[in-house]
């Protein structure tokens, strides 16, 4: 037996994962656990324990430790960046070296996450370039025997998107696109313009973008490029990444929290006017700043894709990082472009970089050949019945135990009476979206609901809209494009008369992100949603993760918390149902 512990470490979304000759078979991000600190960096040291916890194994068992960056990678790359910036470039070559040294204690550190002695840690550490983790992490996880590899972020190991061709257990890189020039970085750098200056809420433009008009082209093409085959280049009179910071600089040493300055110039301001203040309110300028953003993003990510179909012709895509989170765009790239299928991983962000380290070790390092594609997304942790019935237990609740198909017929009886329920079940998923076992669900089409939700329970922007979750055979009935998305990564638009019936869940646009269910995905939500649909005639359920500004919930401590101080108006833990005395 082969263990790989495979890690995303001194990076945003830190997270672990386990493979066992060659299956993924436990995964969490490290902001579940612990302090809860959303897109957390930093040494994963409680998810390391979460996953070895999980697969009943401990740190002497591993046989090597995957991590998905790789400090000696594009060297002359980074080498030439700093001779044409010495000035700029200090704090970074400073942060290189400093990393350099944390990273030779890999050993340490994990022996000391785990309590026990440095001698008991007998792997064999394997740095895999982040962008190369990436696509490995897609490709190795689709079911696909070949297909063009497509990588886009900010940035990681000084690059910013990749291309490559993939077939069987091989990845050949065909190019690289190098700091400053990224895409991710354009996006940032408006979306902190427009107001959204947290790290990681870049989904809040692809929502507002839906309410604005493209009014901005010209300067978004003046700020982004694109260059010949694989190539786009950003304007620096307009954005600078971390404004002369190391990425290392930006993160809060005690929480861990990543606090980015802001990455545009003032020749944006004098093209635009002042930013938007976190808390003011939305205009329509920033509307259409948001559309225009969009828009180009889309245009430029489509040619690019296209570029990669002339050199690397396949029907087959596979995609990841970060700005393949973007849903708008992936439903277009399957609309625009050559490419008639997709795969994107679960954890397509840095978060799912320790996978696909782990999945390169396992096929490329050691040569093992492909094992059963990833089809769901439930890798997290699990809690007991006993546990649930105690974190019910210290509440003022009515609790009620309810068996097999009587749990499913009671919540999609409150759910078709308007009621919002909180929905928790078996393992945690992996990955940044709620998909079935951590929801908050509701009706999808009753008056108000939208709104009810975003105001008095998540208590975010009114704006944000609503995932449907429906099952998969029910797809072409009701979305204009029959896209598979187990993983709510595309966005797609919902037919004319189906949108009063799913009126929660269609946004500004007539679109919704789509969420399909399978039986074999997930026998519980598929269950339920098939219930709600024979009392309702509507074959889908309003899905939004269960949180309130805060990383999804893990534990029932956690989930009954959330349920008790917002307006949710039922829980469903197991086989549980709890309502508010």
């Amino acid at each position: 037996m082969t263990l790989i512990l495979g890690l995303n470490a001194f990076h945003p979304d830190s997270s672990a994962c386990l493979v066992r000759d060659g299956e993924l078979i436990a995964a969490v991000t490290e902001e579940r656990l612990g302090k809860r600190v959303k897109h957390v960096a930093g040494f994963p040291g409680q998810a390391i324990r979460c996953v070895l916890d999980m697969a009943g194994a401990k740190v002497s068992d591993v046989d090597f430790v995957a991590l998905g960056h790789d400090h000696n990678a594009n060297m002359s790359a980074k080498i030439g960046r700093v001779v044409a910036n010495p000035i700029a470039t200090a704090s970074n070559v400073l942060a290189h070296f400093t990393r350099r040294s944390v990273l030779k204690s890999i050993p340490e550190q994990l022996a000391e996450a785990c309590h026990v002695s440095p001698s008991e840690c007998r792997f064999k550490t394997v740095h895999v370039e982040h962008h190369l983790a990436h696509i490995a992490s897609s490709f190795y996880c689709s079911a696909f025997d070949e297909a063009a590899g497509f990588s886009y972020d900010g940035s990681g190991d000084f690059v910013t998107a990749m291309y490559a061709t993939c077939t069987g257990t091989k990845i050949e890189i065909l190019d690289r696109v190098f700091v400053p020039h990224s895409l991710g970085f354009f996006y940032t750098a408006l979306c902190q313009f427009i107001g959204f200056d947290r790290f990681g809420e870049e989904y809040k433009v692809m929502g507002l973008s839906a309410y604005g008009q493209p009014s901005h082209m010209e300067l978004m093409r003046e700020m982004l490029t694109r260059g010949t085959g694989g190539q786009f280049r950003v304007n620096q009179k307009f954005g600078q990444p971390f404004s002369g910071k190391s990425f290392d600089e930006c993160i809060d040493e005690k929480t861990g929290e990543i606090v980015l300055p802001p990455m545009y110039t003032d020749a944006l301001i004098e093209k635009l006017g002042a930013p938007r203040k976190r808390g003011d309110p939305i205009t329509q300028r920033e509307n259409d700043i948001a559309r225009s953003c969009q828009q180009h993003f889309e245009d430029i990510t489509i040619s690019c894709v296209n570029w990669l179909h002339s050199v690397a012709p396949s029907k087959n895509l596979v995609t990841a990082g970060g700005c393949a989170l973007n849903g708008v765009c992936n439903a277009r790239i399957l609309r625009d472009t050559s490419f008639k299928n997709s795969y994107i991983q679960c954890a397509a962000s840095d978060d799912g970089t320790g996978i696909g380290a782990a999945l390169y070790v396992w096929h490329s390092v050691l040569g093992n050949p492909r094992g059963k594609p990833v089809t769901h997304a439930y890798f997290g942790p699990e809690h007991s019945e006993a546990e649930m019935k105690t974190a019910l237990d210290a509440q003022p609740l009515t609790v009620e135990r309810f068996e097999g198909a009587q749990l499913f017929e009671r919540v999609a009886g409150l759910l078709n009476d308007g009621k919002v329920v909180g929905w928790y079940q078996g393992k945690c998923e992996w990955g940044p979206r709620a998909l079935g076992n951590r929801s908050i669900l509701a009706h999808p089409g009753w008056p108000g609901m939208k709104d009810l939700i975003n105001k008095k329970i998540k208590r975010r922007e009114a704006f944000r809209p609503f995932a449907p979750s429906i099952l998969a055979d029910q797809v072409p009935n009701w979305f204009e494009q029959d896209v598979e998305s187990p993983f709510m990564m595309h966005v797609v638009k919902i037919k004319a008369e189906k949108r009063a019936a799913l009126a929660a869940v269609t946004h500004e646009d007539f679109t919704g992100r789509l969420h399909t269910v399978t039986r074999a995905q997930n026998e519980r939500y598929y269950d339920l949603i098939s219930a709600f649909a024979r009392l309702s005639g509507v074959p889908v359920v309003l899905n939004t993760s269960f949180n309130e500004n805060e990383p999804i919930v893990d534990t029932p401590e956690q989930a009954v918390s959330c349920f008790m101080r917002n307006d949710v108006d039922a829980l469903c833990m197991g086989p549980f149902v709890a309502v508010k005395r």
